[in-house]
Parts: structure tokens; C-alpha cells; sequence
């Protein structure tokens, strides 16, 4: 059965203008530019399991494309009803999250785990009952004072532009390469 399901791509972000440009949507921001590079016109996107869901054929691979709208901590509430309607096991779901462990710019693809305390991937494993899902980490650095909260809901500053703008089209490479090179190889082209 697995290898009937499409693959389940998921961009974790919050929902909304106000936190359309924050850290914590670098997640939204690869899977819209991933969903472009694929399609010759702009994604047309839908809204079903409470988020906004459109789909995307790279090289034979059929993917479900998912933007939870329930805000980062209910993140599961909306990925599970995506994956059981599609029957996508947990090894072909992946989730492009924002990282604040990493460097801003630095990506790595990673083969299950826990949730390094990011309340989108916490909720995720706690619905769907498994942690053995890809994850596409997004570095966006940890804040040098202040709280993490008020951080990844910060904007990134007009220096940062720049380099998220690289890492999101590195991260659309790193996804269509997991897709047509497989997870493996993917990792060893992207990790860092």
C-alpha cells in the first residue's frame, strides 16, 4: 500500500498576514516555493483538513502538499486528517520546519526523532502517534537574548533576506531531490 500513497509534503507556519514573513513560516515559504518550481502556473490551493492543501506530480512521485492553518502547536489536527484520507504512512510524510538549533541558512534532512521542544513537530508526533516522519530543518538561528517564542515570531531583518531567500530555494531543491533521488541521497547532498 505504501508505495500507492503519494507522498504527504507538509510546510509548518501560522496561519495569517501578521506572521506571513516570521521565522517560525520559513516552512510555509519552502513548500510555496517548492510547489512553484513544479507547476508552469501558480499552485492553486484549497482548503481542506484545516489547512490549505494543492498537489504537485514531480518525476512520477505524486505529492499532497499541506500548510496547516490551525497555528504551530495544533499542527497534528491537521496533518493526520491529510494522512489517513491518503493513506500516507508516517515514512512518507515530510515536514519542513523551521530550526532555531541551527545557523540561519544551514538545512539538513532528517529520518524521524523527537521534537527538539518545537511545539509544530510535538504536536505531530502526539496525534499521529509516531515520530518516524522526514523532517527538512530551516535554520533560523537562536536569539541572542530575549525569549524563543517572541523570536521565531519575530520577522527576519532586512540583512537576513537574503539568506532565507537562498534557503528556501535550496530547500525546494532538497525536496524535489528526495523525491527523484531518494531520502538518502538526498541527505548526503543537503546536510551540512
Amino acid at each position: 500500500m505504501a508505495d500507492m500513497s503519494p507522498w504527504l509534503i507538509v510546510g509548518l507556519g501560522n496561519p495569517g498576514a501578521r506572521y506571513a514573513r516570521t521565522r517560525h513560516n520559513v516552512g510555509f515559504m519552502a513548500v510555496q516555493a517548492w510547489c512553484e518550481s513544479q507547476l508552469p502556473t501558480r499552485p492553486s490551493w484549497t482548503e481542506k483538513w484545516k489547512g490549505s492543501t494543492t498537489s504537485v506530480t514531480c518525476h512520477g512521485q505524486r505529492c499532497v502538499v499541506l500548510m496547516p492553518q490551525t497555528y504551530m502547536n495544533r499542527s497534528g489536527s491537521s496533518v493526520v486528517p491529510a494522512a489517513q484520507f491518503h493513506r500516507v504512512p508516517p515514512t512518507q510524510i515530510v515536514v519542513v520546519h523551521d530550526e532555531i538549533d541551527f545557523t540561519l541558512g544551514r538545512l539538513a534532512i532528517k529520518k524521524g526523532g523527537g521534537h527538539g521542544g518545537h511545539n509544530g513537530l510535538r504536536d505531530i508526533v502526539q496525534q499521529l502517534g509516531s515520530a518516524d516522519f522526514l523532517r527538512l530543518r530551516l535554520g533560523v538561528g537562536r536569539p541572542v537574548h530575549g525569549e524563543v517564542a517572541d523570536y521565531v515570531l519575530s520577522d527576519f531583518s532586512p540583512d537576513e533576506q537574503g539568506p532565507v531567500l537562498d534557503m528556501v530555494e535550496r530547500a525546494a531543491t532538497a525536496l524535489t531531490c528526495m523525491m527523484t533521488d531518494g531520502v538518502v541521497m538526498a541527505m548526503n547532498k543537503f546536510n551540512s
